[in-house]
């Protein structure tokens, strides 16, 4: 063969094309290569907006779930540089259809239908609104869980969780209580502004009664004193709670299966003495008489005591305990003590509730420590109980002449004024001495004192405030007056 032959026959010269051919090709071949890369975009986008979940792209899938829940947090705490203030609280009420009438008019008591946010959950929907001013939700999704005590029990455990399901704006904290428990909706924003709401917590209270906790658990929110669940730790609860309904279905109540889901995310129960579960029977007197140096949070079981004003219905004492915590809410139940020498008298007072005299000198030790008017919930004994008590003396000689709630006025200059008008009861044998008599002409006592700065329990430590009697000289047997104050540097209730 020729070389000319061979060289017509190599390879290049078999496909060479004219340059310009070349060109139009390549173009040709990129339009071809665009428009198909289209469509299966096209397509991959489609099978995406009509697919409900896409099992293509798993970690595509989880990175989206990821997101979504990335947006309702930011949605709900895009104030979180503020302070929390009672609209960042979103409470949720257990009660029934059956119940929620006779126990509403409580609620109304400490409810603003203004500044509250929440709702009262009920089992199925009433034939007419109970309450003009507490909105009310009905639970769902919670009949096809196993029991053994309560089902109504499983429903109010899911309450937290509807709750957040509902994923209302800047809430921060989640507050459980029953739809007899008594708020005090202000010392709960003062306490609850101390934590981290972007941490998880679980804050409460566990039962006066030693052989409730033993039963239930000491390290346990106790549902009727009210407990509160920060945002995220509600989120987990979101997750796991009908797993955990499943696994604990032989417990009790609702706040032990609660208390049972913490365990497992790891979260222990911060206690707050201020919550009040309130497992005691008969007269609560002497735990409001001396109520320990913390903000009054909540009350329980009202009805299942005697009144807290001797004189009142349970209802109109809520009513005026209330009335008193609105016009000084951190000062509300706080115990001061003041002596009078020349007279040996000691006076000890809980601020909006009550006063005691005593024509007798005695300690700040004694005065703190409550009397026992109370036995214990399940057994109706003197204890034990989670905090000491001491016994109210058969002497009638040695009691103490109590005074309760009068009045209350809000001054205009910062202070207020509240009057205490002497209780005499028809009850027990009469102290016939004279000092005691002497004592006993006390009609009323006055008190004055300036409102506590709402921060009193946040930007300090707790320090009980101190009292003395104004007119210690002039007292005629008609009307004490005396006047709360901060204790000096240097000065101790010392007798």
């Amino acid at each position: 063969m020729s070389p000319s032959r061979l060289e017509q026959l190599k390879a290049p010269n078999l496909v060479s094309l004219p340059e310009k051919t070349k060109r139009n090709l390549l173009v040709r071949c990129m339009r071809v290569g665009l428009i198909l890369s289209l469509i299966a975009s096209i397509s991959l986008a489609l099978s995406f907006a009509f697919s409900p979940q896409s099992n293509w792209f798993p970690i595509l899938d989880r990175n989206r779930a990821r997101t979504a829940v990335s947006a309702v947090f930011s949605t709900t705490t895009d104030d979180s540089e503020l302070p929390t203030d009672i609209s960042h609280i979103l409470f949720g009420l257990g009660s029934s259809v059956d119940k929620w009438r006779d126990r509403c008019p409580y609620s109304e008591t400490w409810w603003n239908s203004n500044t509250t946010r929440g709702y009262v959950w009920l089992d199925s929907k009433p034939e007419n609104d109970v309450s003009a001013y507490i909105p009310y939700r009905v639970s769902e999704n919670w009949t096809q869980f196993r029991y053994v005590h309560s089902q109504s029990e499983v429903r109010m455990a899911r309450i937290v969780v509807d709750s957040f399901n509902l994923r209302l704006q800047n809430v921060r904290w989640f507050v459980m209580g029953d739809d007899d428990t008594i708020f005090f909706p202000d010392n709960l924003v003062s306490v609850l502004s101390q934590y981290d709401h972007n941490q998880m917590y679980y804050i409460g209270g566990n039962s006066e009664s030693v052989e409730q906790d033993v039963m239930h658990a000491y390290d346990m929110a106790f549902g009727g004193g009210g407990f509160a669940i920060s945002y995220p730790l509600a989120a987990r609860l979101a997750e796991l709670m009908d797993g955990c309904l499943d696994r604990y279905f032989n417990m009790y109540g609702s706040d032990q299966r609660v208390w049972a889901c913490m365990v497992e995310i790891g979260v222990p129960l911060t206690k707050l003495s201020g919550f009040h579960q309130f497992d005691i029977r008969g007269d609560p007197y002497g735990v409001l008489a001396a109520h320990p140096l913390a903000p009054l949070l909540s009350l329980h079981h009202i009805d299942a005591l005697e009144p807290i004003f001797p004189d009142q219905t349970h209802l109109d004492s809520v009513k005026s305990l209330v009335h008193a915590y609105r016009v000084d809410p951190s000062r509300i139940l706080q115990q001061s003590f003041c002596y009078d020498r020349r007279r040996q008298w000691t006076v000890s007072i809980s601020w909006g509730y009550t006063i005691q005299l005593y024509p007798s000198m005695v300690s700040a030790l004694e005065l703190q420590t409550p009397l026992q008017t109370f036995k214990t919930w399940r057994s109706w004994t003197n204890g034990p109980f989670t905090f000491n008590t001491r016994p109210v003396s058969s002497n009638p000689c040695e009691q103490p002449i109590t005074y309760f709630l009068e009045d209350v006025k809000d001054g205009n200059s910062g202070d207020t004024l509240t009057t205490y008008k002497r209780f005499v009861s028809d009850k027990g044998k009469k102290c016939k001495r004279a000092d005691y008599a002497y004592a006993m002409a006390m009609q009323r006592i006055v008190v004055v004192s300036r409102k506590m700065d709402p921060q009193y329990w946040t930007k300090q430590a707790p320090l009980r405030q101190c009292s003395e009697i104004e007119n210690r000289e002039s007292v005629s047997g008609e009307t004490m007056l005396i006047r709360i104050r901060r204790c000096t540097p240097s000065e101790s209730i010392t007798i």
